[in-house]
């Protein structure tokens, strides 16, 4: 069992930036969350190149980030994963619509992505919380956002949150004994390649549906078993 301490700052930043949220209402400038984003953005950027970097085999990395792209655009996850968010939507509507809005557009927004599950993978895997802790603060600043305009409901996000990431963290300890270290590093720098697109989405520069890519964190491992 790993303790899923980026988990636990998951929660931390959400519940303080739901209660700064609550607090500032609407009187927080949209110029303000843009600069944040960008800055957080940069950050992300750095942290994508560190992992990408480390690939042994470019190969491996393009054809998992090519092969991952035609699988996930083939099933067409993020259409999937949207659509799943707007049936939680309207299966959760009840008498305090604000309260069941938030919760679900928060829970949504923190639990899909491949932040998350790279982060829980990275911690369960190699003991790294870089990922979860850079997510955290992301999720803190959006949080802000969203308790200002849906309430309450946002921080009760927190604990689908916890127990999505933390499972996903004590899974990775499973796969552990049958990971080497070359299908170790692959599947970082494939994550990092991800982590690139994520910072690229932060800053608006262009809108890349990162969901479509995750199949490339299963291919990455497996093509570097058979290629290294």
């Amino acid at each position: 069992m790993v303790f899923p301490l980026g988990s636990v700052f998951n929660v931390v930043c959400i519940l303080v930036g739901g209660v700064v949220g609550l607090v500032l209402g609407g009187r927080l400038p949209d110029r303000v969350r843009a600069i944040v984003f960008t800055g957080l953005g940069l950050c992300t950027l750095i942290i994508g190149l560190q992992m990408g970097l480390k690939t042994q085999n470019p190969l491996v990395l393009v054809f998992s980030i090519l092969l991952g792209c035609i699988t996930g655009e083939l099933l067409r996850l993020e259409d999937r994963l949207t659509g799943f968010g707007e049936w939680m939507k309207r299966r959760l509507r009840c008498g305090n619509e604000r309260f069941t809005e938030g919760f679900v557009s928060s829970s949504v927004l923190f639990c899909i992505g491949s932040m998350a599950i790279l982060g829980a993978f990275d911690e369960g895997l190699r003991g790294d919380h870089t990922i979860l802790f850079t997510k955290s603060i992301l999720d803190g600043f959006a949080s802000v956002a969203f308790a200002a305009s849906f309430g309450l409901g946002v921080l009760f996000s927190s604990v689908p949150v916890f127990v999505y990431q933390a499972g996903l963290t004590q899974f990775a300890t499973v796969l552990q004994p049958i990971l080497s270290e070359p299908m170790m590093t692959e599947l970082t720098a494939a994550g990092g390649t991800l982590i690139i697109g994520i910072s690229v989405n932060l800053m608006e520069l262009r809108r890349i549906p990162l969901t479509n890519m995750l199949p490339a964190l299963l291919y990455a491992p497996i093509l570097a078993h058979f290629l290294m």
